[in-house]
């Protein structure tokens, strides 16, 4: 129990030294993922600051070309040299605006910065003029009834500037998802459905479309999603949650009292099977040496009895001799078959139990009554061996006669139901604390003064290990009596 207790404090420092390790890491975890979306933020509002400015540039590109439609309108009409040499500057200072003039019916009058010779292409047409109608043309009215129109289209420089902006947004999301570390990235459109971008997650598994709205639901649950309002290309939505190692170690403070735990266990089973083990050698060399130590003057003792039947001694007094000498003989060969694996007989367990009571009887006070249940004449069978099973019934009866304080009665009952032979041995003695049903087969448990605390020990062992059978006090009332049964398995005579 010590060491058990140890090991539960020791695991418990563990597990509260891991989790505070893993809310240290967790809110630092949190902290770098609120300066990562601030910085997002910040960079979004640098990318919509770019596409404000280039829609300044873009409605200032559209003003120039309202100049220059005004422009080609006057220098028609003005024949002052001056302002006509103006307005011809104006016009040929136009480098980077691609522009095409027609009259009403479409034929090309003049175009700049184009990448096409007015000679081959006569008329605004077909694919030229719907490139050039992206914006609406100026027109250039001279009187009621005679007009040009003005068609152009995003210069070069702008179309680059686009180009740059466009490879601005991408690599924001590209920079999002490599900047977020260690921590699995979706973006999304609008609709919160449309995968733009991912990060830290399995490749083959982010191409299933369940897949995807399974972990955006787990992110969308674990975090708010963080909302980029772009100004022309709309709203994106950045979901997130914590990193693998950090689900890890959250997972690992579980794991480790699992693994602990089933470490415990084995350990205590090794020790309980090692402490068995032990035990059970420390029985057999006791057994053994007893059988031994007992051999030796019951050899004598069969020497000295032929002695005096040789010398004439007759009468009860040999009689007796003889009888104890075959007692301490089968006493012997009980001890001896402790350790070893016991032949089970079939055996008549009715005949058994009134040999046993008739010894026993003849040994305990005239004030304890025994009474078998079963009629004499009646056949129950069942596999055991005789010395063994006797053992077993006069350690119970003695047992019996100890909590009636040599006076009251001993009931003994063998009951058949299927396959199983039951035997209970009641007495009205003291009886047994329901705490205690289990603690009284221990070893060396006793509630005797000078008693060694085997004989229950012993019966356990022999029922249990060489009959596979069972041995438990089946009902105990203090002061009114206790009943002991066992249960053993009949041999199939079919």
């Amino acid at each position: 129990m010590i060491l058990f207790g140890s090991a539960v404090v020791i695991v418990a420092v563990s597990l509260w030294i891991t989790h505070i390790l893993i809310r240290e890491i967790a809110r630092d975890e949190r902290n770098n993922i609120k300066i990562w979306a601030d910085a997002i933020h910040q960079k979004a509002e640098l990318v919509n600051y770019t596409e404000e400015f280039f829609k300044q540039l873009q409605n200032e590109e559209r003003k120039r070309v309202v100049l220059l439609g005004d422009a080609y309108r006057i220098v028609t009409d003005v024949d002052d040299s001056e302002v006509l040499n103006f307005f011809v500057k104006f016009i040929s200072e136009n480098t980077t605006i691609p522009v095409i003039l027609t009259d009403e019916r479409g034929k090309i009058k003049n175009a700049i910065n184009v990448n096409f010779d007015t000679d081959t292409v006569p008329v605004l047409k077909g694919a030229l003029r719907a490139e050039f109608m992206v914006y609406p043309p100026v027109k250039i009215a001279y009187d009621k009834d005679q007009f040009d129109f003005l068609f152009y289209k995003e210069s070069k420089l702008f179309n680059e500037l686009r180009e740059v902006l466009d490879d601005l947004i991408d690599s924001f999301f590209s920079e999002i998802v490599i900047n977020s570390a260690s921590v699995p990235v979706i973006i999304t459109d609008s609709t919160k459905t449309r995968v733009i971008e991912f990060g830290m997650l399995d490749t083959i598994k982010a191409s299933d479309s369940v897949y995807i709205m399974k972990t955006l639901e787990e992110m969308a649950y674990d975090n708010e999603p963080i909302e980029i309002d772009f100004a022309e290309q709309g709203k994106r939505y950045i979901f997130y949650q914590d990193s693998q190692l950090l689900t890890r170690l959250m997972i690992f403070p579980y794991l480790q009292w699992g693994i602990i735990s089933v470490f415990l266990f084995i350990s205590y089973v090794l020790f309980s099977t090692a402490r068995k083990n032990e035990q059970n050698q420390v029985w057999v060399g006791l057994a053994k040496e007893t059988a031994h130590q007992l051999g030796t003057p019951l050899s004598s003792m069969i020497g000295w009895i032929e002695l005096l039947k040789m010398d004439g001694v007759e009468g009860d007094a040999i009689t007796e001799l003889n009888k104890d000498v075959e007692r301490l003989h089968k006493i012997t060969d009980r001890f001896s078959k402790i350790g070893a694996e016991p032949k089970l007989k079939n055996t008549n367990l009715v005949t058994v139990i009134y040999d046993s009571v008739d010894y026993i009887k003849s040994r305990t006070s005239r004030k304890v009554t025994y009474t078998i249940k079963n009629s004499e004449n009646e056949e129950i069978f069942a596999p055991i061996n005789l010395h063994l099973f006797e053992w077993v019934i006069e350690n119970i009866c003695k047992n019996a006669v100890d909590a009636i304080e040599a006076k009251g009665c001993i009931d003994l009952e063998i009951i058949e139901e299927n396959n199983l032979v039951m035997i209970d041995i009641s007495d009205d003695g003291k009886g047994i604390p329901k705490s205690r049903f289990k603690t009284i087969f221990n070893p060396g448990y006793t509630s005797k003064k000078r008693g060694w605390g085997l004989g229950l020990s012993l019966s356990k062992r022999i029922i249990s290990d060489y009959h596979n059978g069972k041995i438990f006090v089946k009902s105990s009332v203090m002061n009114k009596g206790t009943t002991f049964r066992i249960m053993l398995r009949k041999e199939n005579t079919t």
